[in-house]
């Protein structure tokens, strides 16, 4: 029988207009090596660090960026942009990436041998000597420590010990490695493959793809280009690249580099040439990395602003030779003109400079080509998916629809009044709307989207007039 019903009761209904969840921006995912083999570090495995100690912790750490790019990477980003967070990819494998280094005599100072970094723990070997009870191995800054245990069998007067190991070995990494793929044998993805993996593991939209060190490499280059155009078949970002800064020595044979490596997406912005702070060198696209994270925190995380003409943590532009490059603002603007972003230092030091990605100029649509308006879509592109993925498989009703419309404009709106976007709308269009389409399931929403172009020239024109003369001068 039915319930029966005596007194007061309440019941509660969906709120029909939905909250935004706002997608991330300016996170950044990093591929390339890391001396992970000193902390027991994972590889091919998307980590994402918060801080500079979480990524230490898990990926270990070298001033040898030549050969360990990702450190490169976790200094910027943390020690000198304060972004956060970072997904990292570490494809140095130990059991892969190695080599074997050949008995040699090594000095003992003050009960301690220092081995080099590279050194695998576990392969080391000391004549007959036993770890655990004549000596001790851990890693610190940048070697492997042989520690002499008191009470071992090497003999306190001992000036050397003939020692034995395998080391890895970066120089052995492939642009292969970088790209990754899936092993059919293992099931298991790689390189830039892992992207689509950290949404699934950790709930954010990583939206900046960068390879330092790997991303001068065309292969490199296009694969970064795909993976940013189609994140987990949803999602939309942007590919950072280096031109070469080792064969690509005068700013005017870098339109050439890009044309002739077929770098020409909307979805990547390319960086030239290397920068340097103090003795540090870092690939632009690395620091440009940071700068547009950290001005999208300035913006609540939103990517509205561009990221040019905001300081850069350099103090100088240089080749891979340490050549320093000097451009002058005719140079950077040539370079800009072509789609590239570079380093300008003319007032108040050094800042990125260039609003333009690489499809520029060979595609002028405003939408493209300029770096914060393609961002802005992508980044709201994103936050419709992250916002509107419970509405599937909904019943398709009037009332869904409407609650769809009133709630995107009503976040427009709010973007509209932070001065994020100049004006957006949704509309639900009939002749976008078949009948066929909404019997099979489809409804499309269109939506009309302004982002501010960013202030890209200012003109002043400055004319004599002649009438302050007699003014000033009459009796």
């Amino acid at each position: 029988m039915a319930n029966f019903e005596h007194g007061v009761t309440t019941r509660q209904a969906d709120t029909s207009v939905t909250t935004p969840v706002a997608a991330d921006s300016g996170v950044a995912f990093v591929v390339g090596a890391a001396p992970a083999h000193t902390v027991g570090g994972a590889v091919n495995e998307p980590i994402m660090c918060q801080n500079y100690g979480e990524a230490v912790a898990a990926l270990g750490y070298s001033d040898d960026w030549a050969n360990y790019t990702v450190c490169e990477a976790i200094y910027s980003q943390f020690k000198l942009y304060g972004v956060a967070p970072v997904v990292f990819v570490n494809v140095l494998d130990p059991a892969k990436h190695k080599k074997s280094v050949a008995e040699q005599n090594y000095p003992i100072n003050d009960g301690k041998v220092l081995l080099p970094l590279e050194a695998l723990k576990d392969t080391v070997k000391v004549s007959t000597y036993t770890v655990g009870t004549d000596f001790d191995l851990f890693y610190e800054g940048e070697n492997l420590i042989l520690e002499v245990l008191e009470g071992g069998k090497i003999p306190e007067n001992t000036g050397e010990l003939t020692v034995t190991f395998d080391a890895v070995d970066p120089s052995k990494i492939t642009e292969n490695d970088i790209i990754g793929g899936f092993d059919t044998s293992t099931k298991k993805y790689s390189g830039l493959e892992l992207i689509d993996k950290v949404f699934p593991k950790y709930g954010i939209v990583a939206d900046l793809i960068l390879a330092p060190g790997w991303s001068d490499k065309s292969t490199v280059a296009a694969v970064m280009a795909a993976k940013a155009a189609n994140i987990n078949g949803v999602f939309e970002g942007k590919a950072l690249i280096d031109a070469d800064a080792e064969t690509v020595k005068h700013y005017a044979d870098v339109p050439a580099w890009k044309k002739a490596n077929n770098i020409n997406s909307k979805t990547q912005i390319v960086c030239w040439p290397l920068v340097k702070l103090g003795d540090r060198v870092f690939h632009l696209s690395t620091q440009a990395a940071g700068r547009m994270g950290a001005t999208d925190s300035d913006n609540g995380g939103c990517p509205a602003e561009s990221p040019s003409n905001k300081s850069l943590q350099i103090d100088s532009a240089v080749l891979a030779d340490g050549t320093v490059i000097l451009l002058d603002l005719q140079q950077a603007n040539y370079l800009n003109s072509n789609g590239i972003v570079t380093a300008l230092n003319l007032i108040g030091g050094y800042v990125l400079w260039g609003n333009e990605t690489a499809c520029f100029p060979a595609d002028t649509d405003v939408k493209n080509y300029f770096i914060c308006i393609s961002r802005m879509f992508g980044w709201v592109a994103n936050t419709l998916v992250l916002s509107y993925w419970s509405k599937v498989d909904k019943k398709m009703t009037r009332r869904l629809i409407d609650s769809i419309v009133d709630s995107v404009n009503i976040w427009l709106n709010g973007l509209t009044n932070e001065e994020k976007l100049l004006g957006g709308r949704v509309e639900f269009k009939e002749e976008e709307n078949s009948t066929t389409a909404l019997m099979a399931g489809k409804a499309v929403f269109h939506i009309y989207m302004t982002p501010p172009s960013p202030a890209k020239e200012l003109e002043f024109v400055l004319e004599y007039d002649a009438e302050y003369v007699s003014a000033a001068l009459a009796a």
